[in-house]
């Protein structure tokens, strides 16, 4: 595809501003600066990934991976506020979520250790994780806003804090899962996701597309998991203080 033929798909970002003009939405800058930042971005990285492809130092690739940690941590946090200590937990949930993944991958020798697997499929998987994160915590917090008087109730009555925010945490939990599972269910039927398309339009094989695209689909399911469960476990405790009392919700808007 050459740069005019691209420049030319502009006019699919033309719909959503004359939509929210003519609405007035208030979205023209968003859709803007993120059309702008997409593309400055992605043109970057693709003459980073090609170096790096073409280097293969293993050194470049751990990099790579540190830098999607920390984009994905910092764009997160800021749906985290008011939880202490949210930046660490996490940095923890999307370590924990990349050596897991890419230790069974290429511990069981289901993908070769080469910058083209790691950097893309860390790519997805920590952009899963971090689409996660953003849910759970939306959940988490609304969850407890609405919520604090019946948690408050619970603590005075002698429960524990896991006890008073049990019923929240699992709701958080079970709902930032459901998009994950339910686009699972009609995978194939109702869309067919990226990256099998682009190999078939790249003329790869149509199973082996398929079998790339199966072990993403499981990847992206155990990442949502464990993301949800592990961030909310981290960060229910640090919502109450030493005296068993839960910080007021006000604080975690």
């Amino acid at each position: 595809m050459s740069y005019y033929a691209l420049s030319l798909t502009l006019i699919f970002v033309l719909i959503p501003l004359l939509l929210s003009k003519t609405l007035k939405l208030g979205l023209e800058k968003d859709t803007i600066v993120a059309t702008v930042r997409s593309i400055i971005q992605l043109l970057l990285v693709g003459y980073v990934l090609k170096f790096v492809f073409d280097s293969e130092n293993f050194l470049f690739i751990i990099l790579m991976v540190v830098l999607m940690i920390a984009a994905a941590t910092q764009n997160a946090r800021k749906k985290g506020k008011g939880i202490r200590g949210i930046t660490w937990k996490l940095i923890v949930t999307f370590i924990t979520v990349e050596l897991l993944t890419q230790g069974l991958l290429i511990g069981l020798q289901i993908v070769p250790p080469t910058a083209q697997f790691i950097i893309s499929i860390s790519g997805m998987l920590i952009g899963n994780s971090m689409v996660l994160s953003i849910l759970f915590l939306n959940r988490f917090s609304s969850e407890i806003e609405s919520n604090s008087d019946e948690i408050e109730l619970i603590l005075s009555l002698g429960g524990t804090p896991k006890q008073a925010i049990h019923q929240q945490l699992i709701n958080a939990i079970k709902s930032s899962l459901i998009p994950t599972i339910e686009s699972q269910k009609t995978i194939g039927l109702v869309q067919l996701p990226g990256m099998m398309s682009g190999q078939i339009i790249a003329g790869a094989d149509p199973m082996q597309a398929v079998q790339f695209q199966l072990i993403i689909l499981f990847l992206l399911l155990a990442t949502a998991a464990v993301t949800s469960i592990m961030l909310g476990f981290l960060s229910y405790p640090t919502l109450f203080n030493g005296r068993m009392q839960m910080i007021r919700a006000k604080r975690l808007k």
